[in-house]
């Protein structure tokens, strides 16, 4: 075939073409020449042998594949070993509280040869004053119970100790202070209990009892012994009611010591 022909028969195809009317015969005539819309068949008017299209002087046509979908990568979780789930009341499950050791096991050794006032733990004719807070009643009235029951033990008859019954443990301190200046009682017990909220005051309330019952020793020379928790949980509070107890043995040893101190001193 000539290339006559060729031109020939393009001219009839596009004077034919405006007389196409219905759908199937174009359908039919996309099909007789080849032409497709995205099944990758070689468009109408080039070659089928043609493995590769042409490439011009000036510009390069091509089709761009489509970008593939960017992979999703999951990093490692760091230190995934360490992590634990939380259990809350709300789960249903039981909250474990373990103690923690807080201090070194053994006694203390002093060398022979040397002067030592040590103080025991006794009550004797000694006379005990107690401020206990009204918050957190519960925690607050085992507390209290535990110390009632060592000083027995220890000899401090019933009608020797005072209780002071004070709002919370913010006012510990001054009422500590108060007995303290009466000169009555040979040493004071204090006992509360605090527990973290969701604010800072637990902070500044557990702060200021430390520093104010100790400040309240240091102005007025009876010791104060510190009886008060702080919790970080309520369910903290039980395995740590012996601190009542605790607190008890410390006021009387101090009490001891310091009688013992005045004796030696007046020789």
């Amino acid at each position: 075939m000539s290339s006559r022909d060729i031109d020939d028969s393009s001219e009839n195809v596009l004077s034919e073409w405006p007389n196409q009317g219905a759908p199937e015969d174009v359908e039919a005539e996309e099909d007789e020449l080849g032409t497709t819309d995205d099944d990758g068949a070689p468009a109408w008017g080039t070659s089928s042998a043609t493995a590769e299209p042409a490439e011009s002087d000036s510009e390069v046509v091509a089709i761009a594949d489509p970008e593939p979908e960017p992979e999703t990568t999951f990093e490692p979780v760091e230190d995934e070993a360490a992590f634990e789930p939380e259990v809350s009341e709300e789960d249903g499950a039981p909250i474990h509280v373990e103690l923690s050791h807080e201090h070194a096991a053994g006694d203390l050794h002093i060398p022979d040869g040397y002067a030592v006032l040590e103080g025991e733990a006794e009550g004797g004719r000694r006379a005990v004053g107690i401020v206990v807070s009204r918050f957190n009643g519960n925690v607050t009235t085992k507390l209290l119970d535990r110390a009632l029951v060592e000083l027995e033990a220890a000899g401090v008859r019933q009608e020797t100790i005072t209780i002071m019954v004070v709002p919370g443990a913010f006012e510990l301190p001054l009422a500590a202070t108060a007995l303290a200046k009466t000169r009555r009682f040979a040493c004071i017990v204090a006992l509360g209990c605090i527990i973290r909220g969701d604010t800072p005051h637990f902070d500044y309330v557990a702060s200021e009892a430390a520093s104010g019952l100790q400040l309240a020793a240091l102005e007025t020379g009876v010791p104060v012994s510190f009886g008060v928790l702080t919790l970080d949980r309520v369910e903290q509070a039980d395995p740590r009611i012996e601190k009542g107890a605790e607190a008890v043995r410390s006021a009387l040893e101090m009490a001891d010591l310091f009688s013992q101190l005045r004796v030696a001193a007046s020789r």
